[in-house]
């Protein structure tokens, strides 16, 4: 028996209408699902289309295409009050902390508020009892309550994101970014902070990073966008030991390894070529501009998604091709 799903994605689509024909195509037909209590992890280049699907997800963003199931319940058409309800279960950590606290609001007042919105206690003292053991619970104290924002360090604010997050007991946290924002040597920090209170909790994430040295350290599975595509998904010692698409290989390929000897001798993947815009994507797949192995096949058509190896899927006309000679070749033995 499979682990349990908490999240299926299927066929995301989301558009952006730009005015005068222009459309932006943030996500363009991405499939995924997070099981119960495990770390997904979301990466790519910036503008790849990470955290628009997050947002997407929580229904910040209305859908173009396709669906989001939580709980086998279909986010972006559950009447009003049965989404308000919904909520309470999926979070979001911003991903800066500097922006996405009030500055007018104390610390107290910006935990407490969606206790407040969704009338989780009776009296202000059980509320407070909350705030100080969400502050505890993430490496501050109760004396904090009483601060504003701009008297934190950027870690520190960052955990009163965590906090917020965790005010609702939320079953599922989309941690969009999370340390993209903060110094290195607080990064670790916040990440062990998080796999802490998902042992504690049983909590379920979605990461969304552009540091894939980080995001092995959390993720169980990862999945590999790129110009609102997925590209490659499987689990994350799978990814790092075997990447199979090239744009997967050249993000690898520019994590520095701590040894000087090693980094220099090592080849390094140079992808040529901008970014193509998303709202002039390249024909056939996405990645064809600045892959070292397109092919003519690539300018003309889209490549399949395929299980290439067990449970690691991947979106590249090399790997059809594999694929399609290993069936034309166990049609062969079994003719035979």
């Amino acid at each position: 028996m499979g682990a349990e799903k908490i999240l299926e994605v299927k066929n995301l689509k989301k558009h952006f209408n730009l005015g005068k024909n222009r459309v932006l195509k943030a996500v363009n037909d991405v499939t995924f699902h997070v099981n119960k209590g495990e770390t997904f992890g979301l990466v790519g280049e910036s503008g790849c289309g990470k955290s628009t699907i997050g947002r997407t997800i929580l229904g910040l963003y209305n859908k173009t295409a396709g669906d989001v199931f939580f709980d086998g319940k279909s986010v972006h058409t559950l009447p009003e009050k049965e989404l308000f309800k919904l909520r309470q279960r999926m979070q979001m950590i911003f991903q800066d902390p500097y922006a996405s606290l009030n500055p007018r609001s104390t610390v107290r007042e910006v935990i407490s508020e969606p206790m407040e919105v969704h009338k989780l206690f009776r009296t202000k003292k059980e509320q407070n009892d909350r705030v100080y053991q969400l502050l505890e619970e993430v490496g501050l104290n109760r004396d904090h309550a009483n601060r504003y924002p701009h008297e934190f360090s950027g870690g520190q604010r960052q955990r009163i994101g965590i906090a917020r997050a965790l005010a609702l007991n939320p079953d599922f946290i989309i941690a969009d970014e999370p340390i993209s924002a903060l110094d290195v040597s607080v990064q670790a920090q916040v990440v062990n902070l998080l796999k802490q209170l998902q042992e504690e909790k049983g909590l379920t994430f979605l990461f969304i990073a552009h540091d894939l040295s980080m995001v092995k350290q959390i993720s169980d599975r990862i999945g590999v966008m790129y110009l609102g595509n997925m590209v490659e998904l499987t689990e994350s010692e799978s990814l790092y030991e075997n990447p199979l698409h090239p744009y997967t290989q050249a993000l690898l390929s520019a994590i520095p390894i701590p040894d000087p000897d090693i980094e220099e001798a090592r080849e390094r993947i140079i992808l040529q070529g901008e970014l193509p815009s998303p709202i002039n994507p390249p024909s056939g797949c996405v990645f064809r501009t600045r892959c070292p192995f397109a092919m003519e096949i690539c300018t003309r058509e889209k490549s399949q998604w395929q299980e290439v190896e067990n449970n690691h899927y991947v979106a590249c006309h090399l790997y059809n091709e594999k694929v399609n000679k290993q069936k034309d070749s166990d049609l062969v033995v079994n003719i035979r």
